[in-house]
């Protein structure tokens, strides 16, 4: 007998990776999602303010065979770009499904040290430019698939402070706009998920803090599992919550680290 399990249930839906771009081939979280959820046979259009990253993510769906995907470039933290991405899944093709809210910047220091500027501005690109995509994109979900769902990438750090105190705000702000989503639009049948990442060996990683391979043994050695993360492992996680595997599951925070975060002693400094 056929069940559910049978079907992911993503071959031939319609995608929006925001944040699917990287750094040359590197596998960051987005550009990671954007491939296997492509192999699946979603369509996937992949965002990002540098429209060049997004077209090597495209290419590097092609090179593997995929046919329906696309980049598009805009500033996320401009509810008229967040619009007009939505619009151009829609228009592209005739539905939205999924969306896959993979945007955020980093920031260290205290309260104390902290500029206003900079809190503001970490506020807007790591929670903002989900809400407004958000905003965008659950009419569009409602109107043309009768449903869908939501994944928001939070991070470890909301959960285990260590010295990021903006970062961390941030962070701990996207696990409250999930759950909120979660409960508003359940009866919209859209389900929201969050992933809080552990450190992860991402382009963006190595590129901001000139990863050492002593320090990516390091950041292996924190794990229980004594391995290094990587963009596959949140992509992986991303797949399925997107899925009908994921089909009961809402409002929930999915821990992606290793185990990391099982572990008192603090981590390197360097760490995402």
């Amino acid at each position: 007998m056929k069940g559910p399990e049978d079907d992911a249930g993503l071959a031939g839906k319609v995608a929006i990776i925001a944040g699917g771009g990287a750094a040359g081939d590197g596998i960051g979280n987005g550009r990671a999602a954007a491939i296997l959820l492509a192999r699946a046979g979603t369509h996937v259009l992949v965002a990002d303010r540098d429209l060049k990253l997004a077209e090597r993510t495209v290419e590097m769906i092609k090179a593997e065979g995929g046919q329906h995907a696309a980049a598009h470039a805009g500033d996320l933290t401009q509810e008229a770009e967040c619009k007009r991405l939505v619009d151009a899944a829609v228009d592209r093709w005739g539905r939205l499904d999924f969306l896959d809210n993979n945007i955020g910047i980093g920031s260290r220091g205290s309260v104390v040290e902290e500029k206003p500027e900079e809190y503001r501005r970490v506020m807007q690109v790591n929670v903002e430019t989900m809400f407004l995509l958000s905003k965008h994109a659950i009419p569009a979900m409602i109107k043309t698939a009768k449903g869908g769902s939501i994944v928001n990438i939070s991070s470890i750090s909301a959960l285990r402070p260590r010295g990021l105190t903006t970062y961390t705000t941030s962070k701990a702000a996207v696990i409250g706009l999930t759950q909120a989503m979660a409960v508003d639009h359940g009866k919209d049948h859209i389900r929201v998920n969050c992933i809080c990442p552990g450190p992860m060996f991402t382009p963006m990683v190595n590129r901001g803090n000139g990863m050492t391979e002593a320090n990516r043994a390091q950041r292996a050695n924190a794990s229980v599992l004594k391995i290094e993360g990587t963009g596959w492992d949140i992509g992986h996680t991303v797949r399925f919550l997107l899925s009908n595997h994921a089909r009961y599951i809402t409002g929930q925070v999915i821990v992606v680290d290793g185990g990391v975060t099982l572990q008192g002693p603090a981590r390197d400094s360097q760490d995402h």
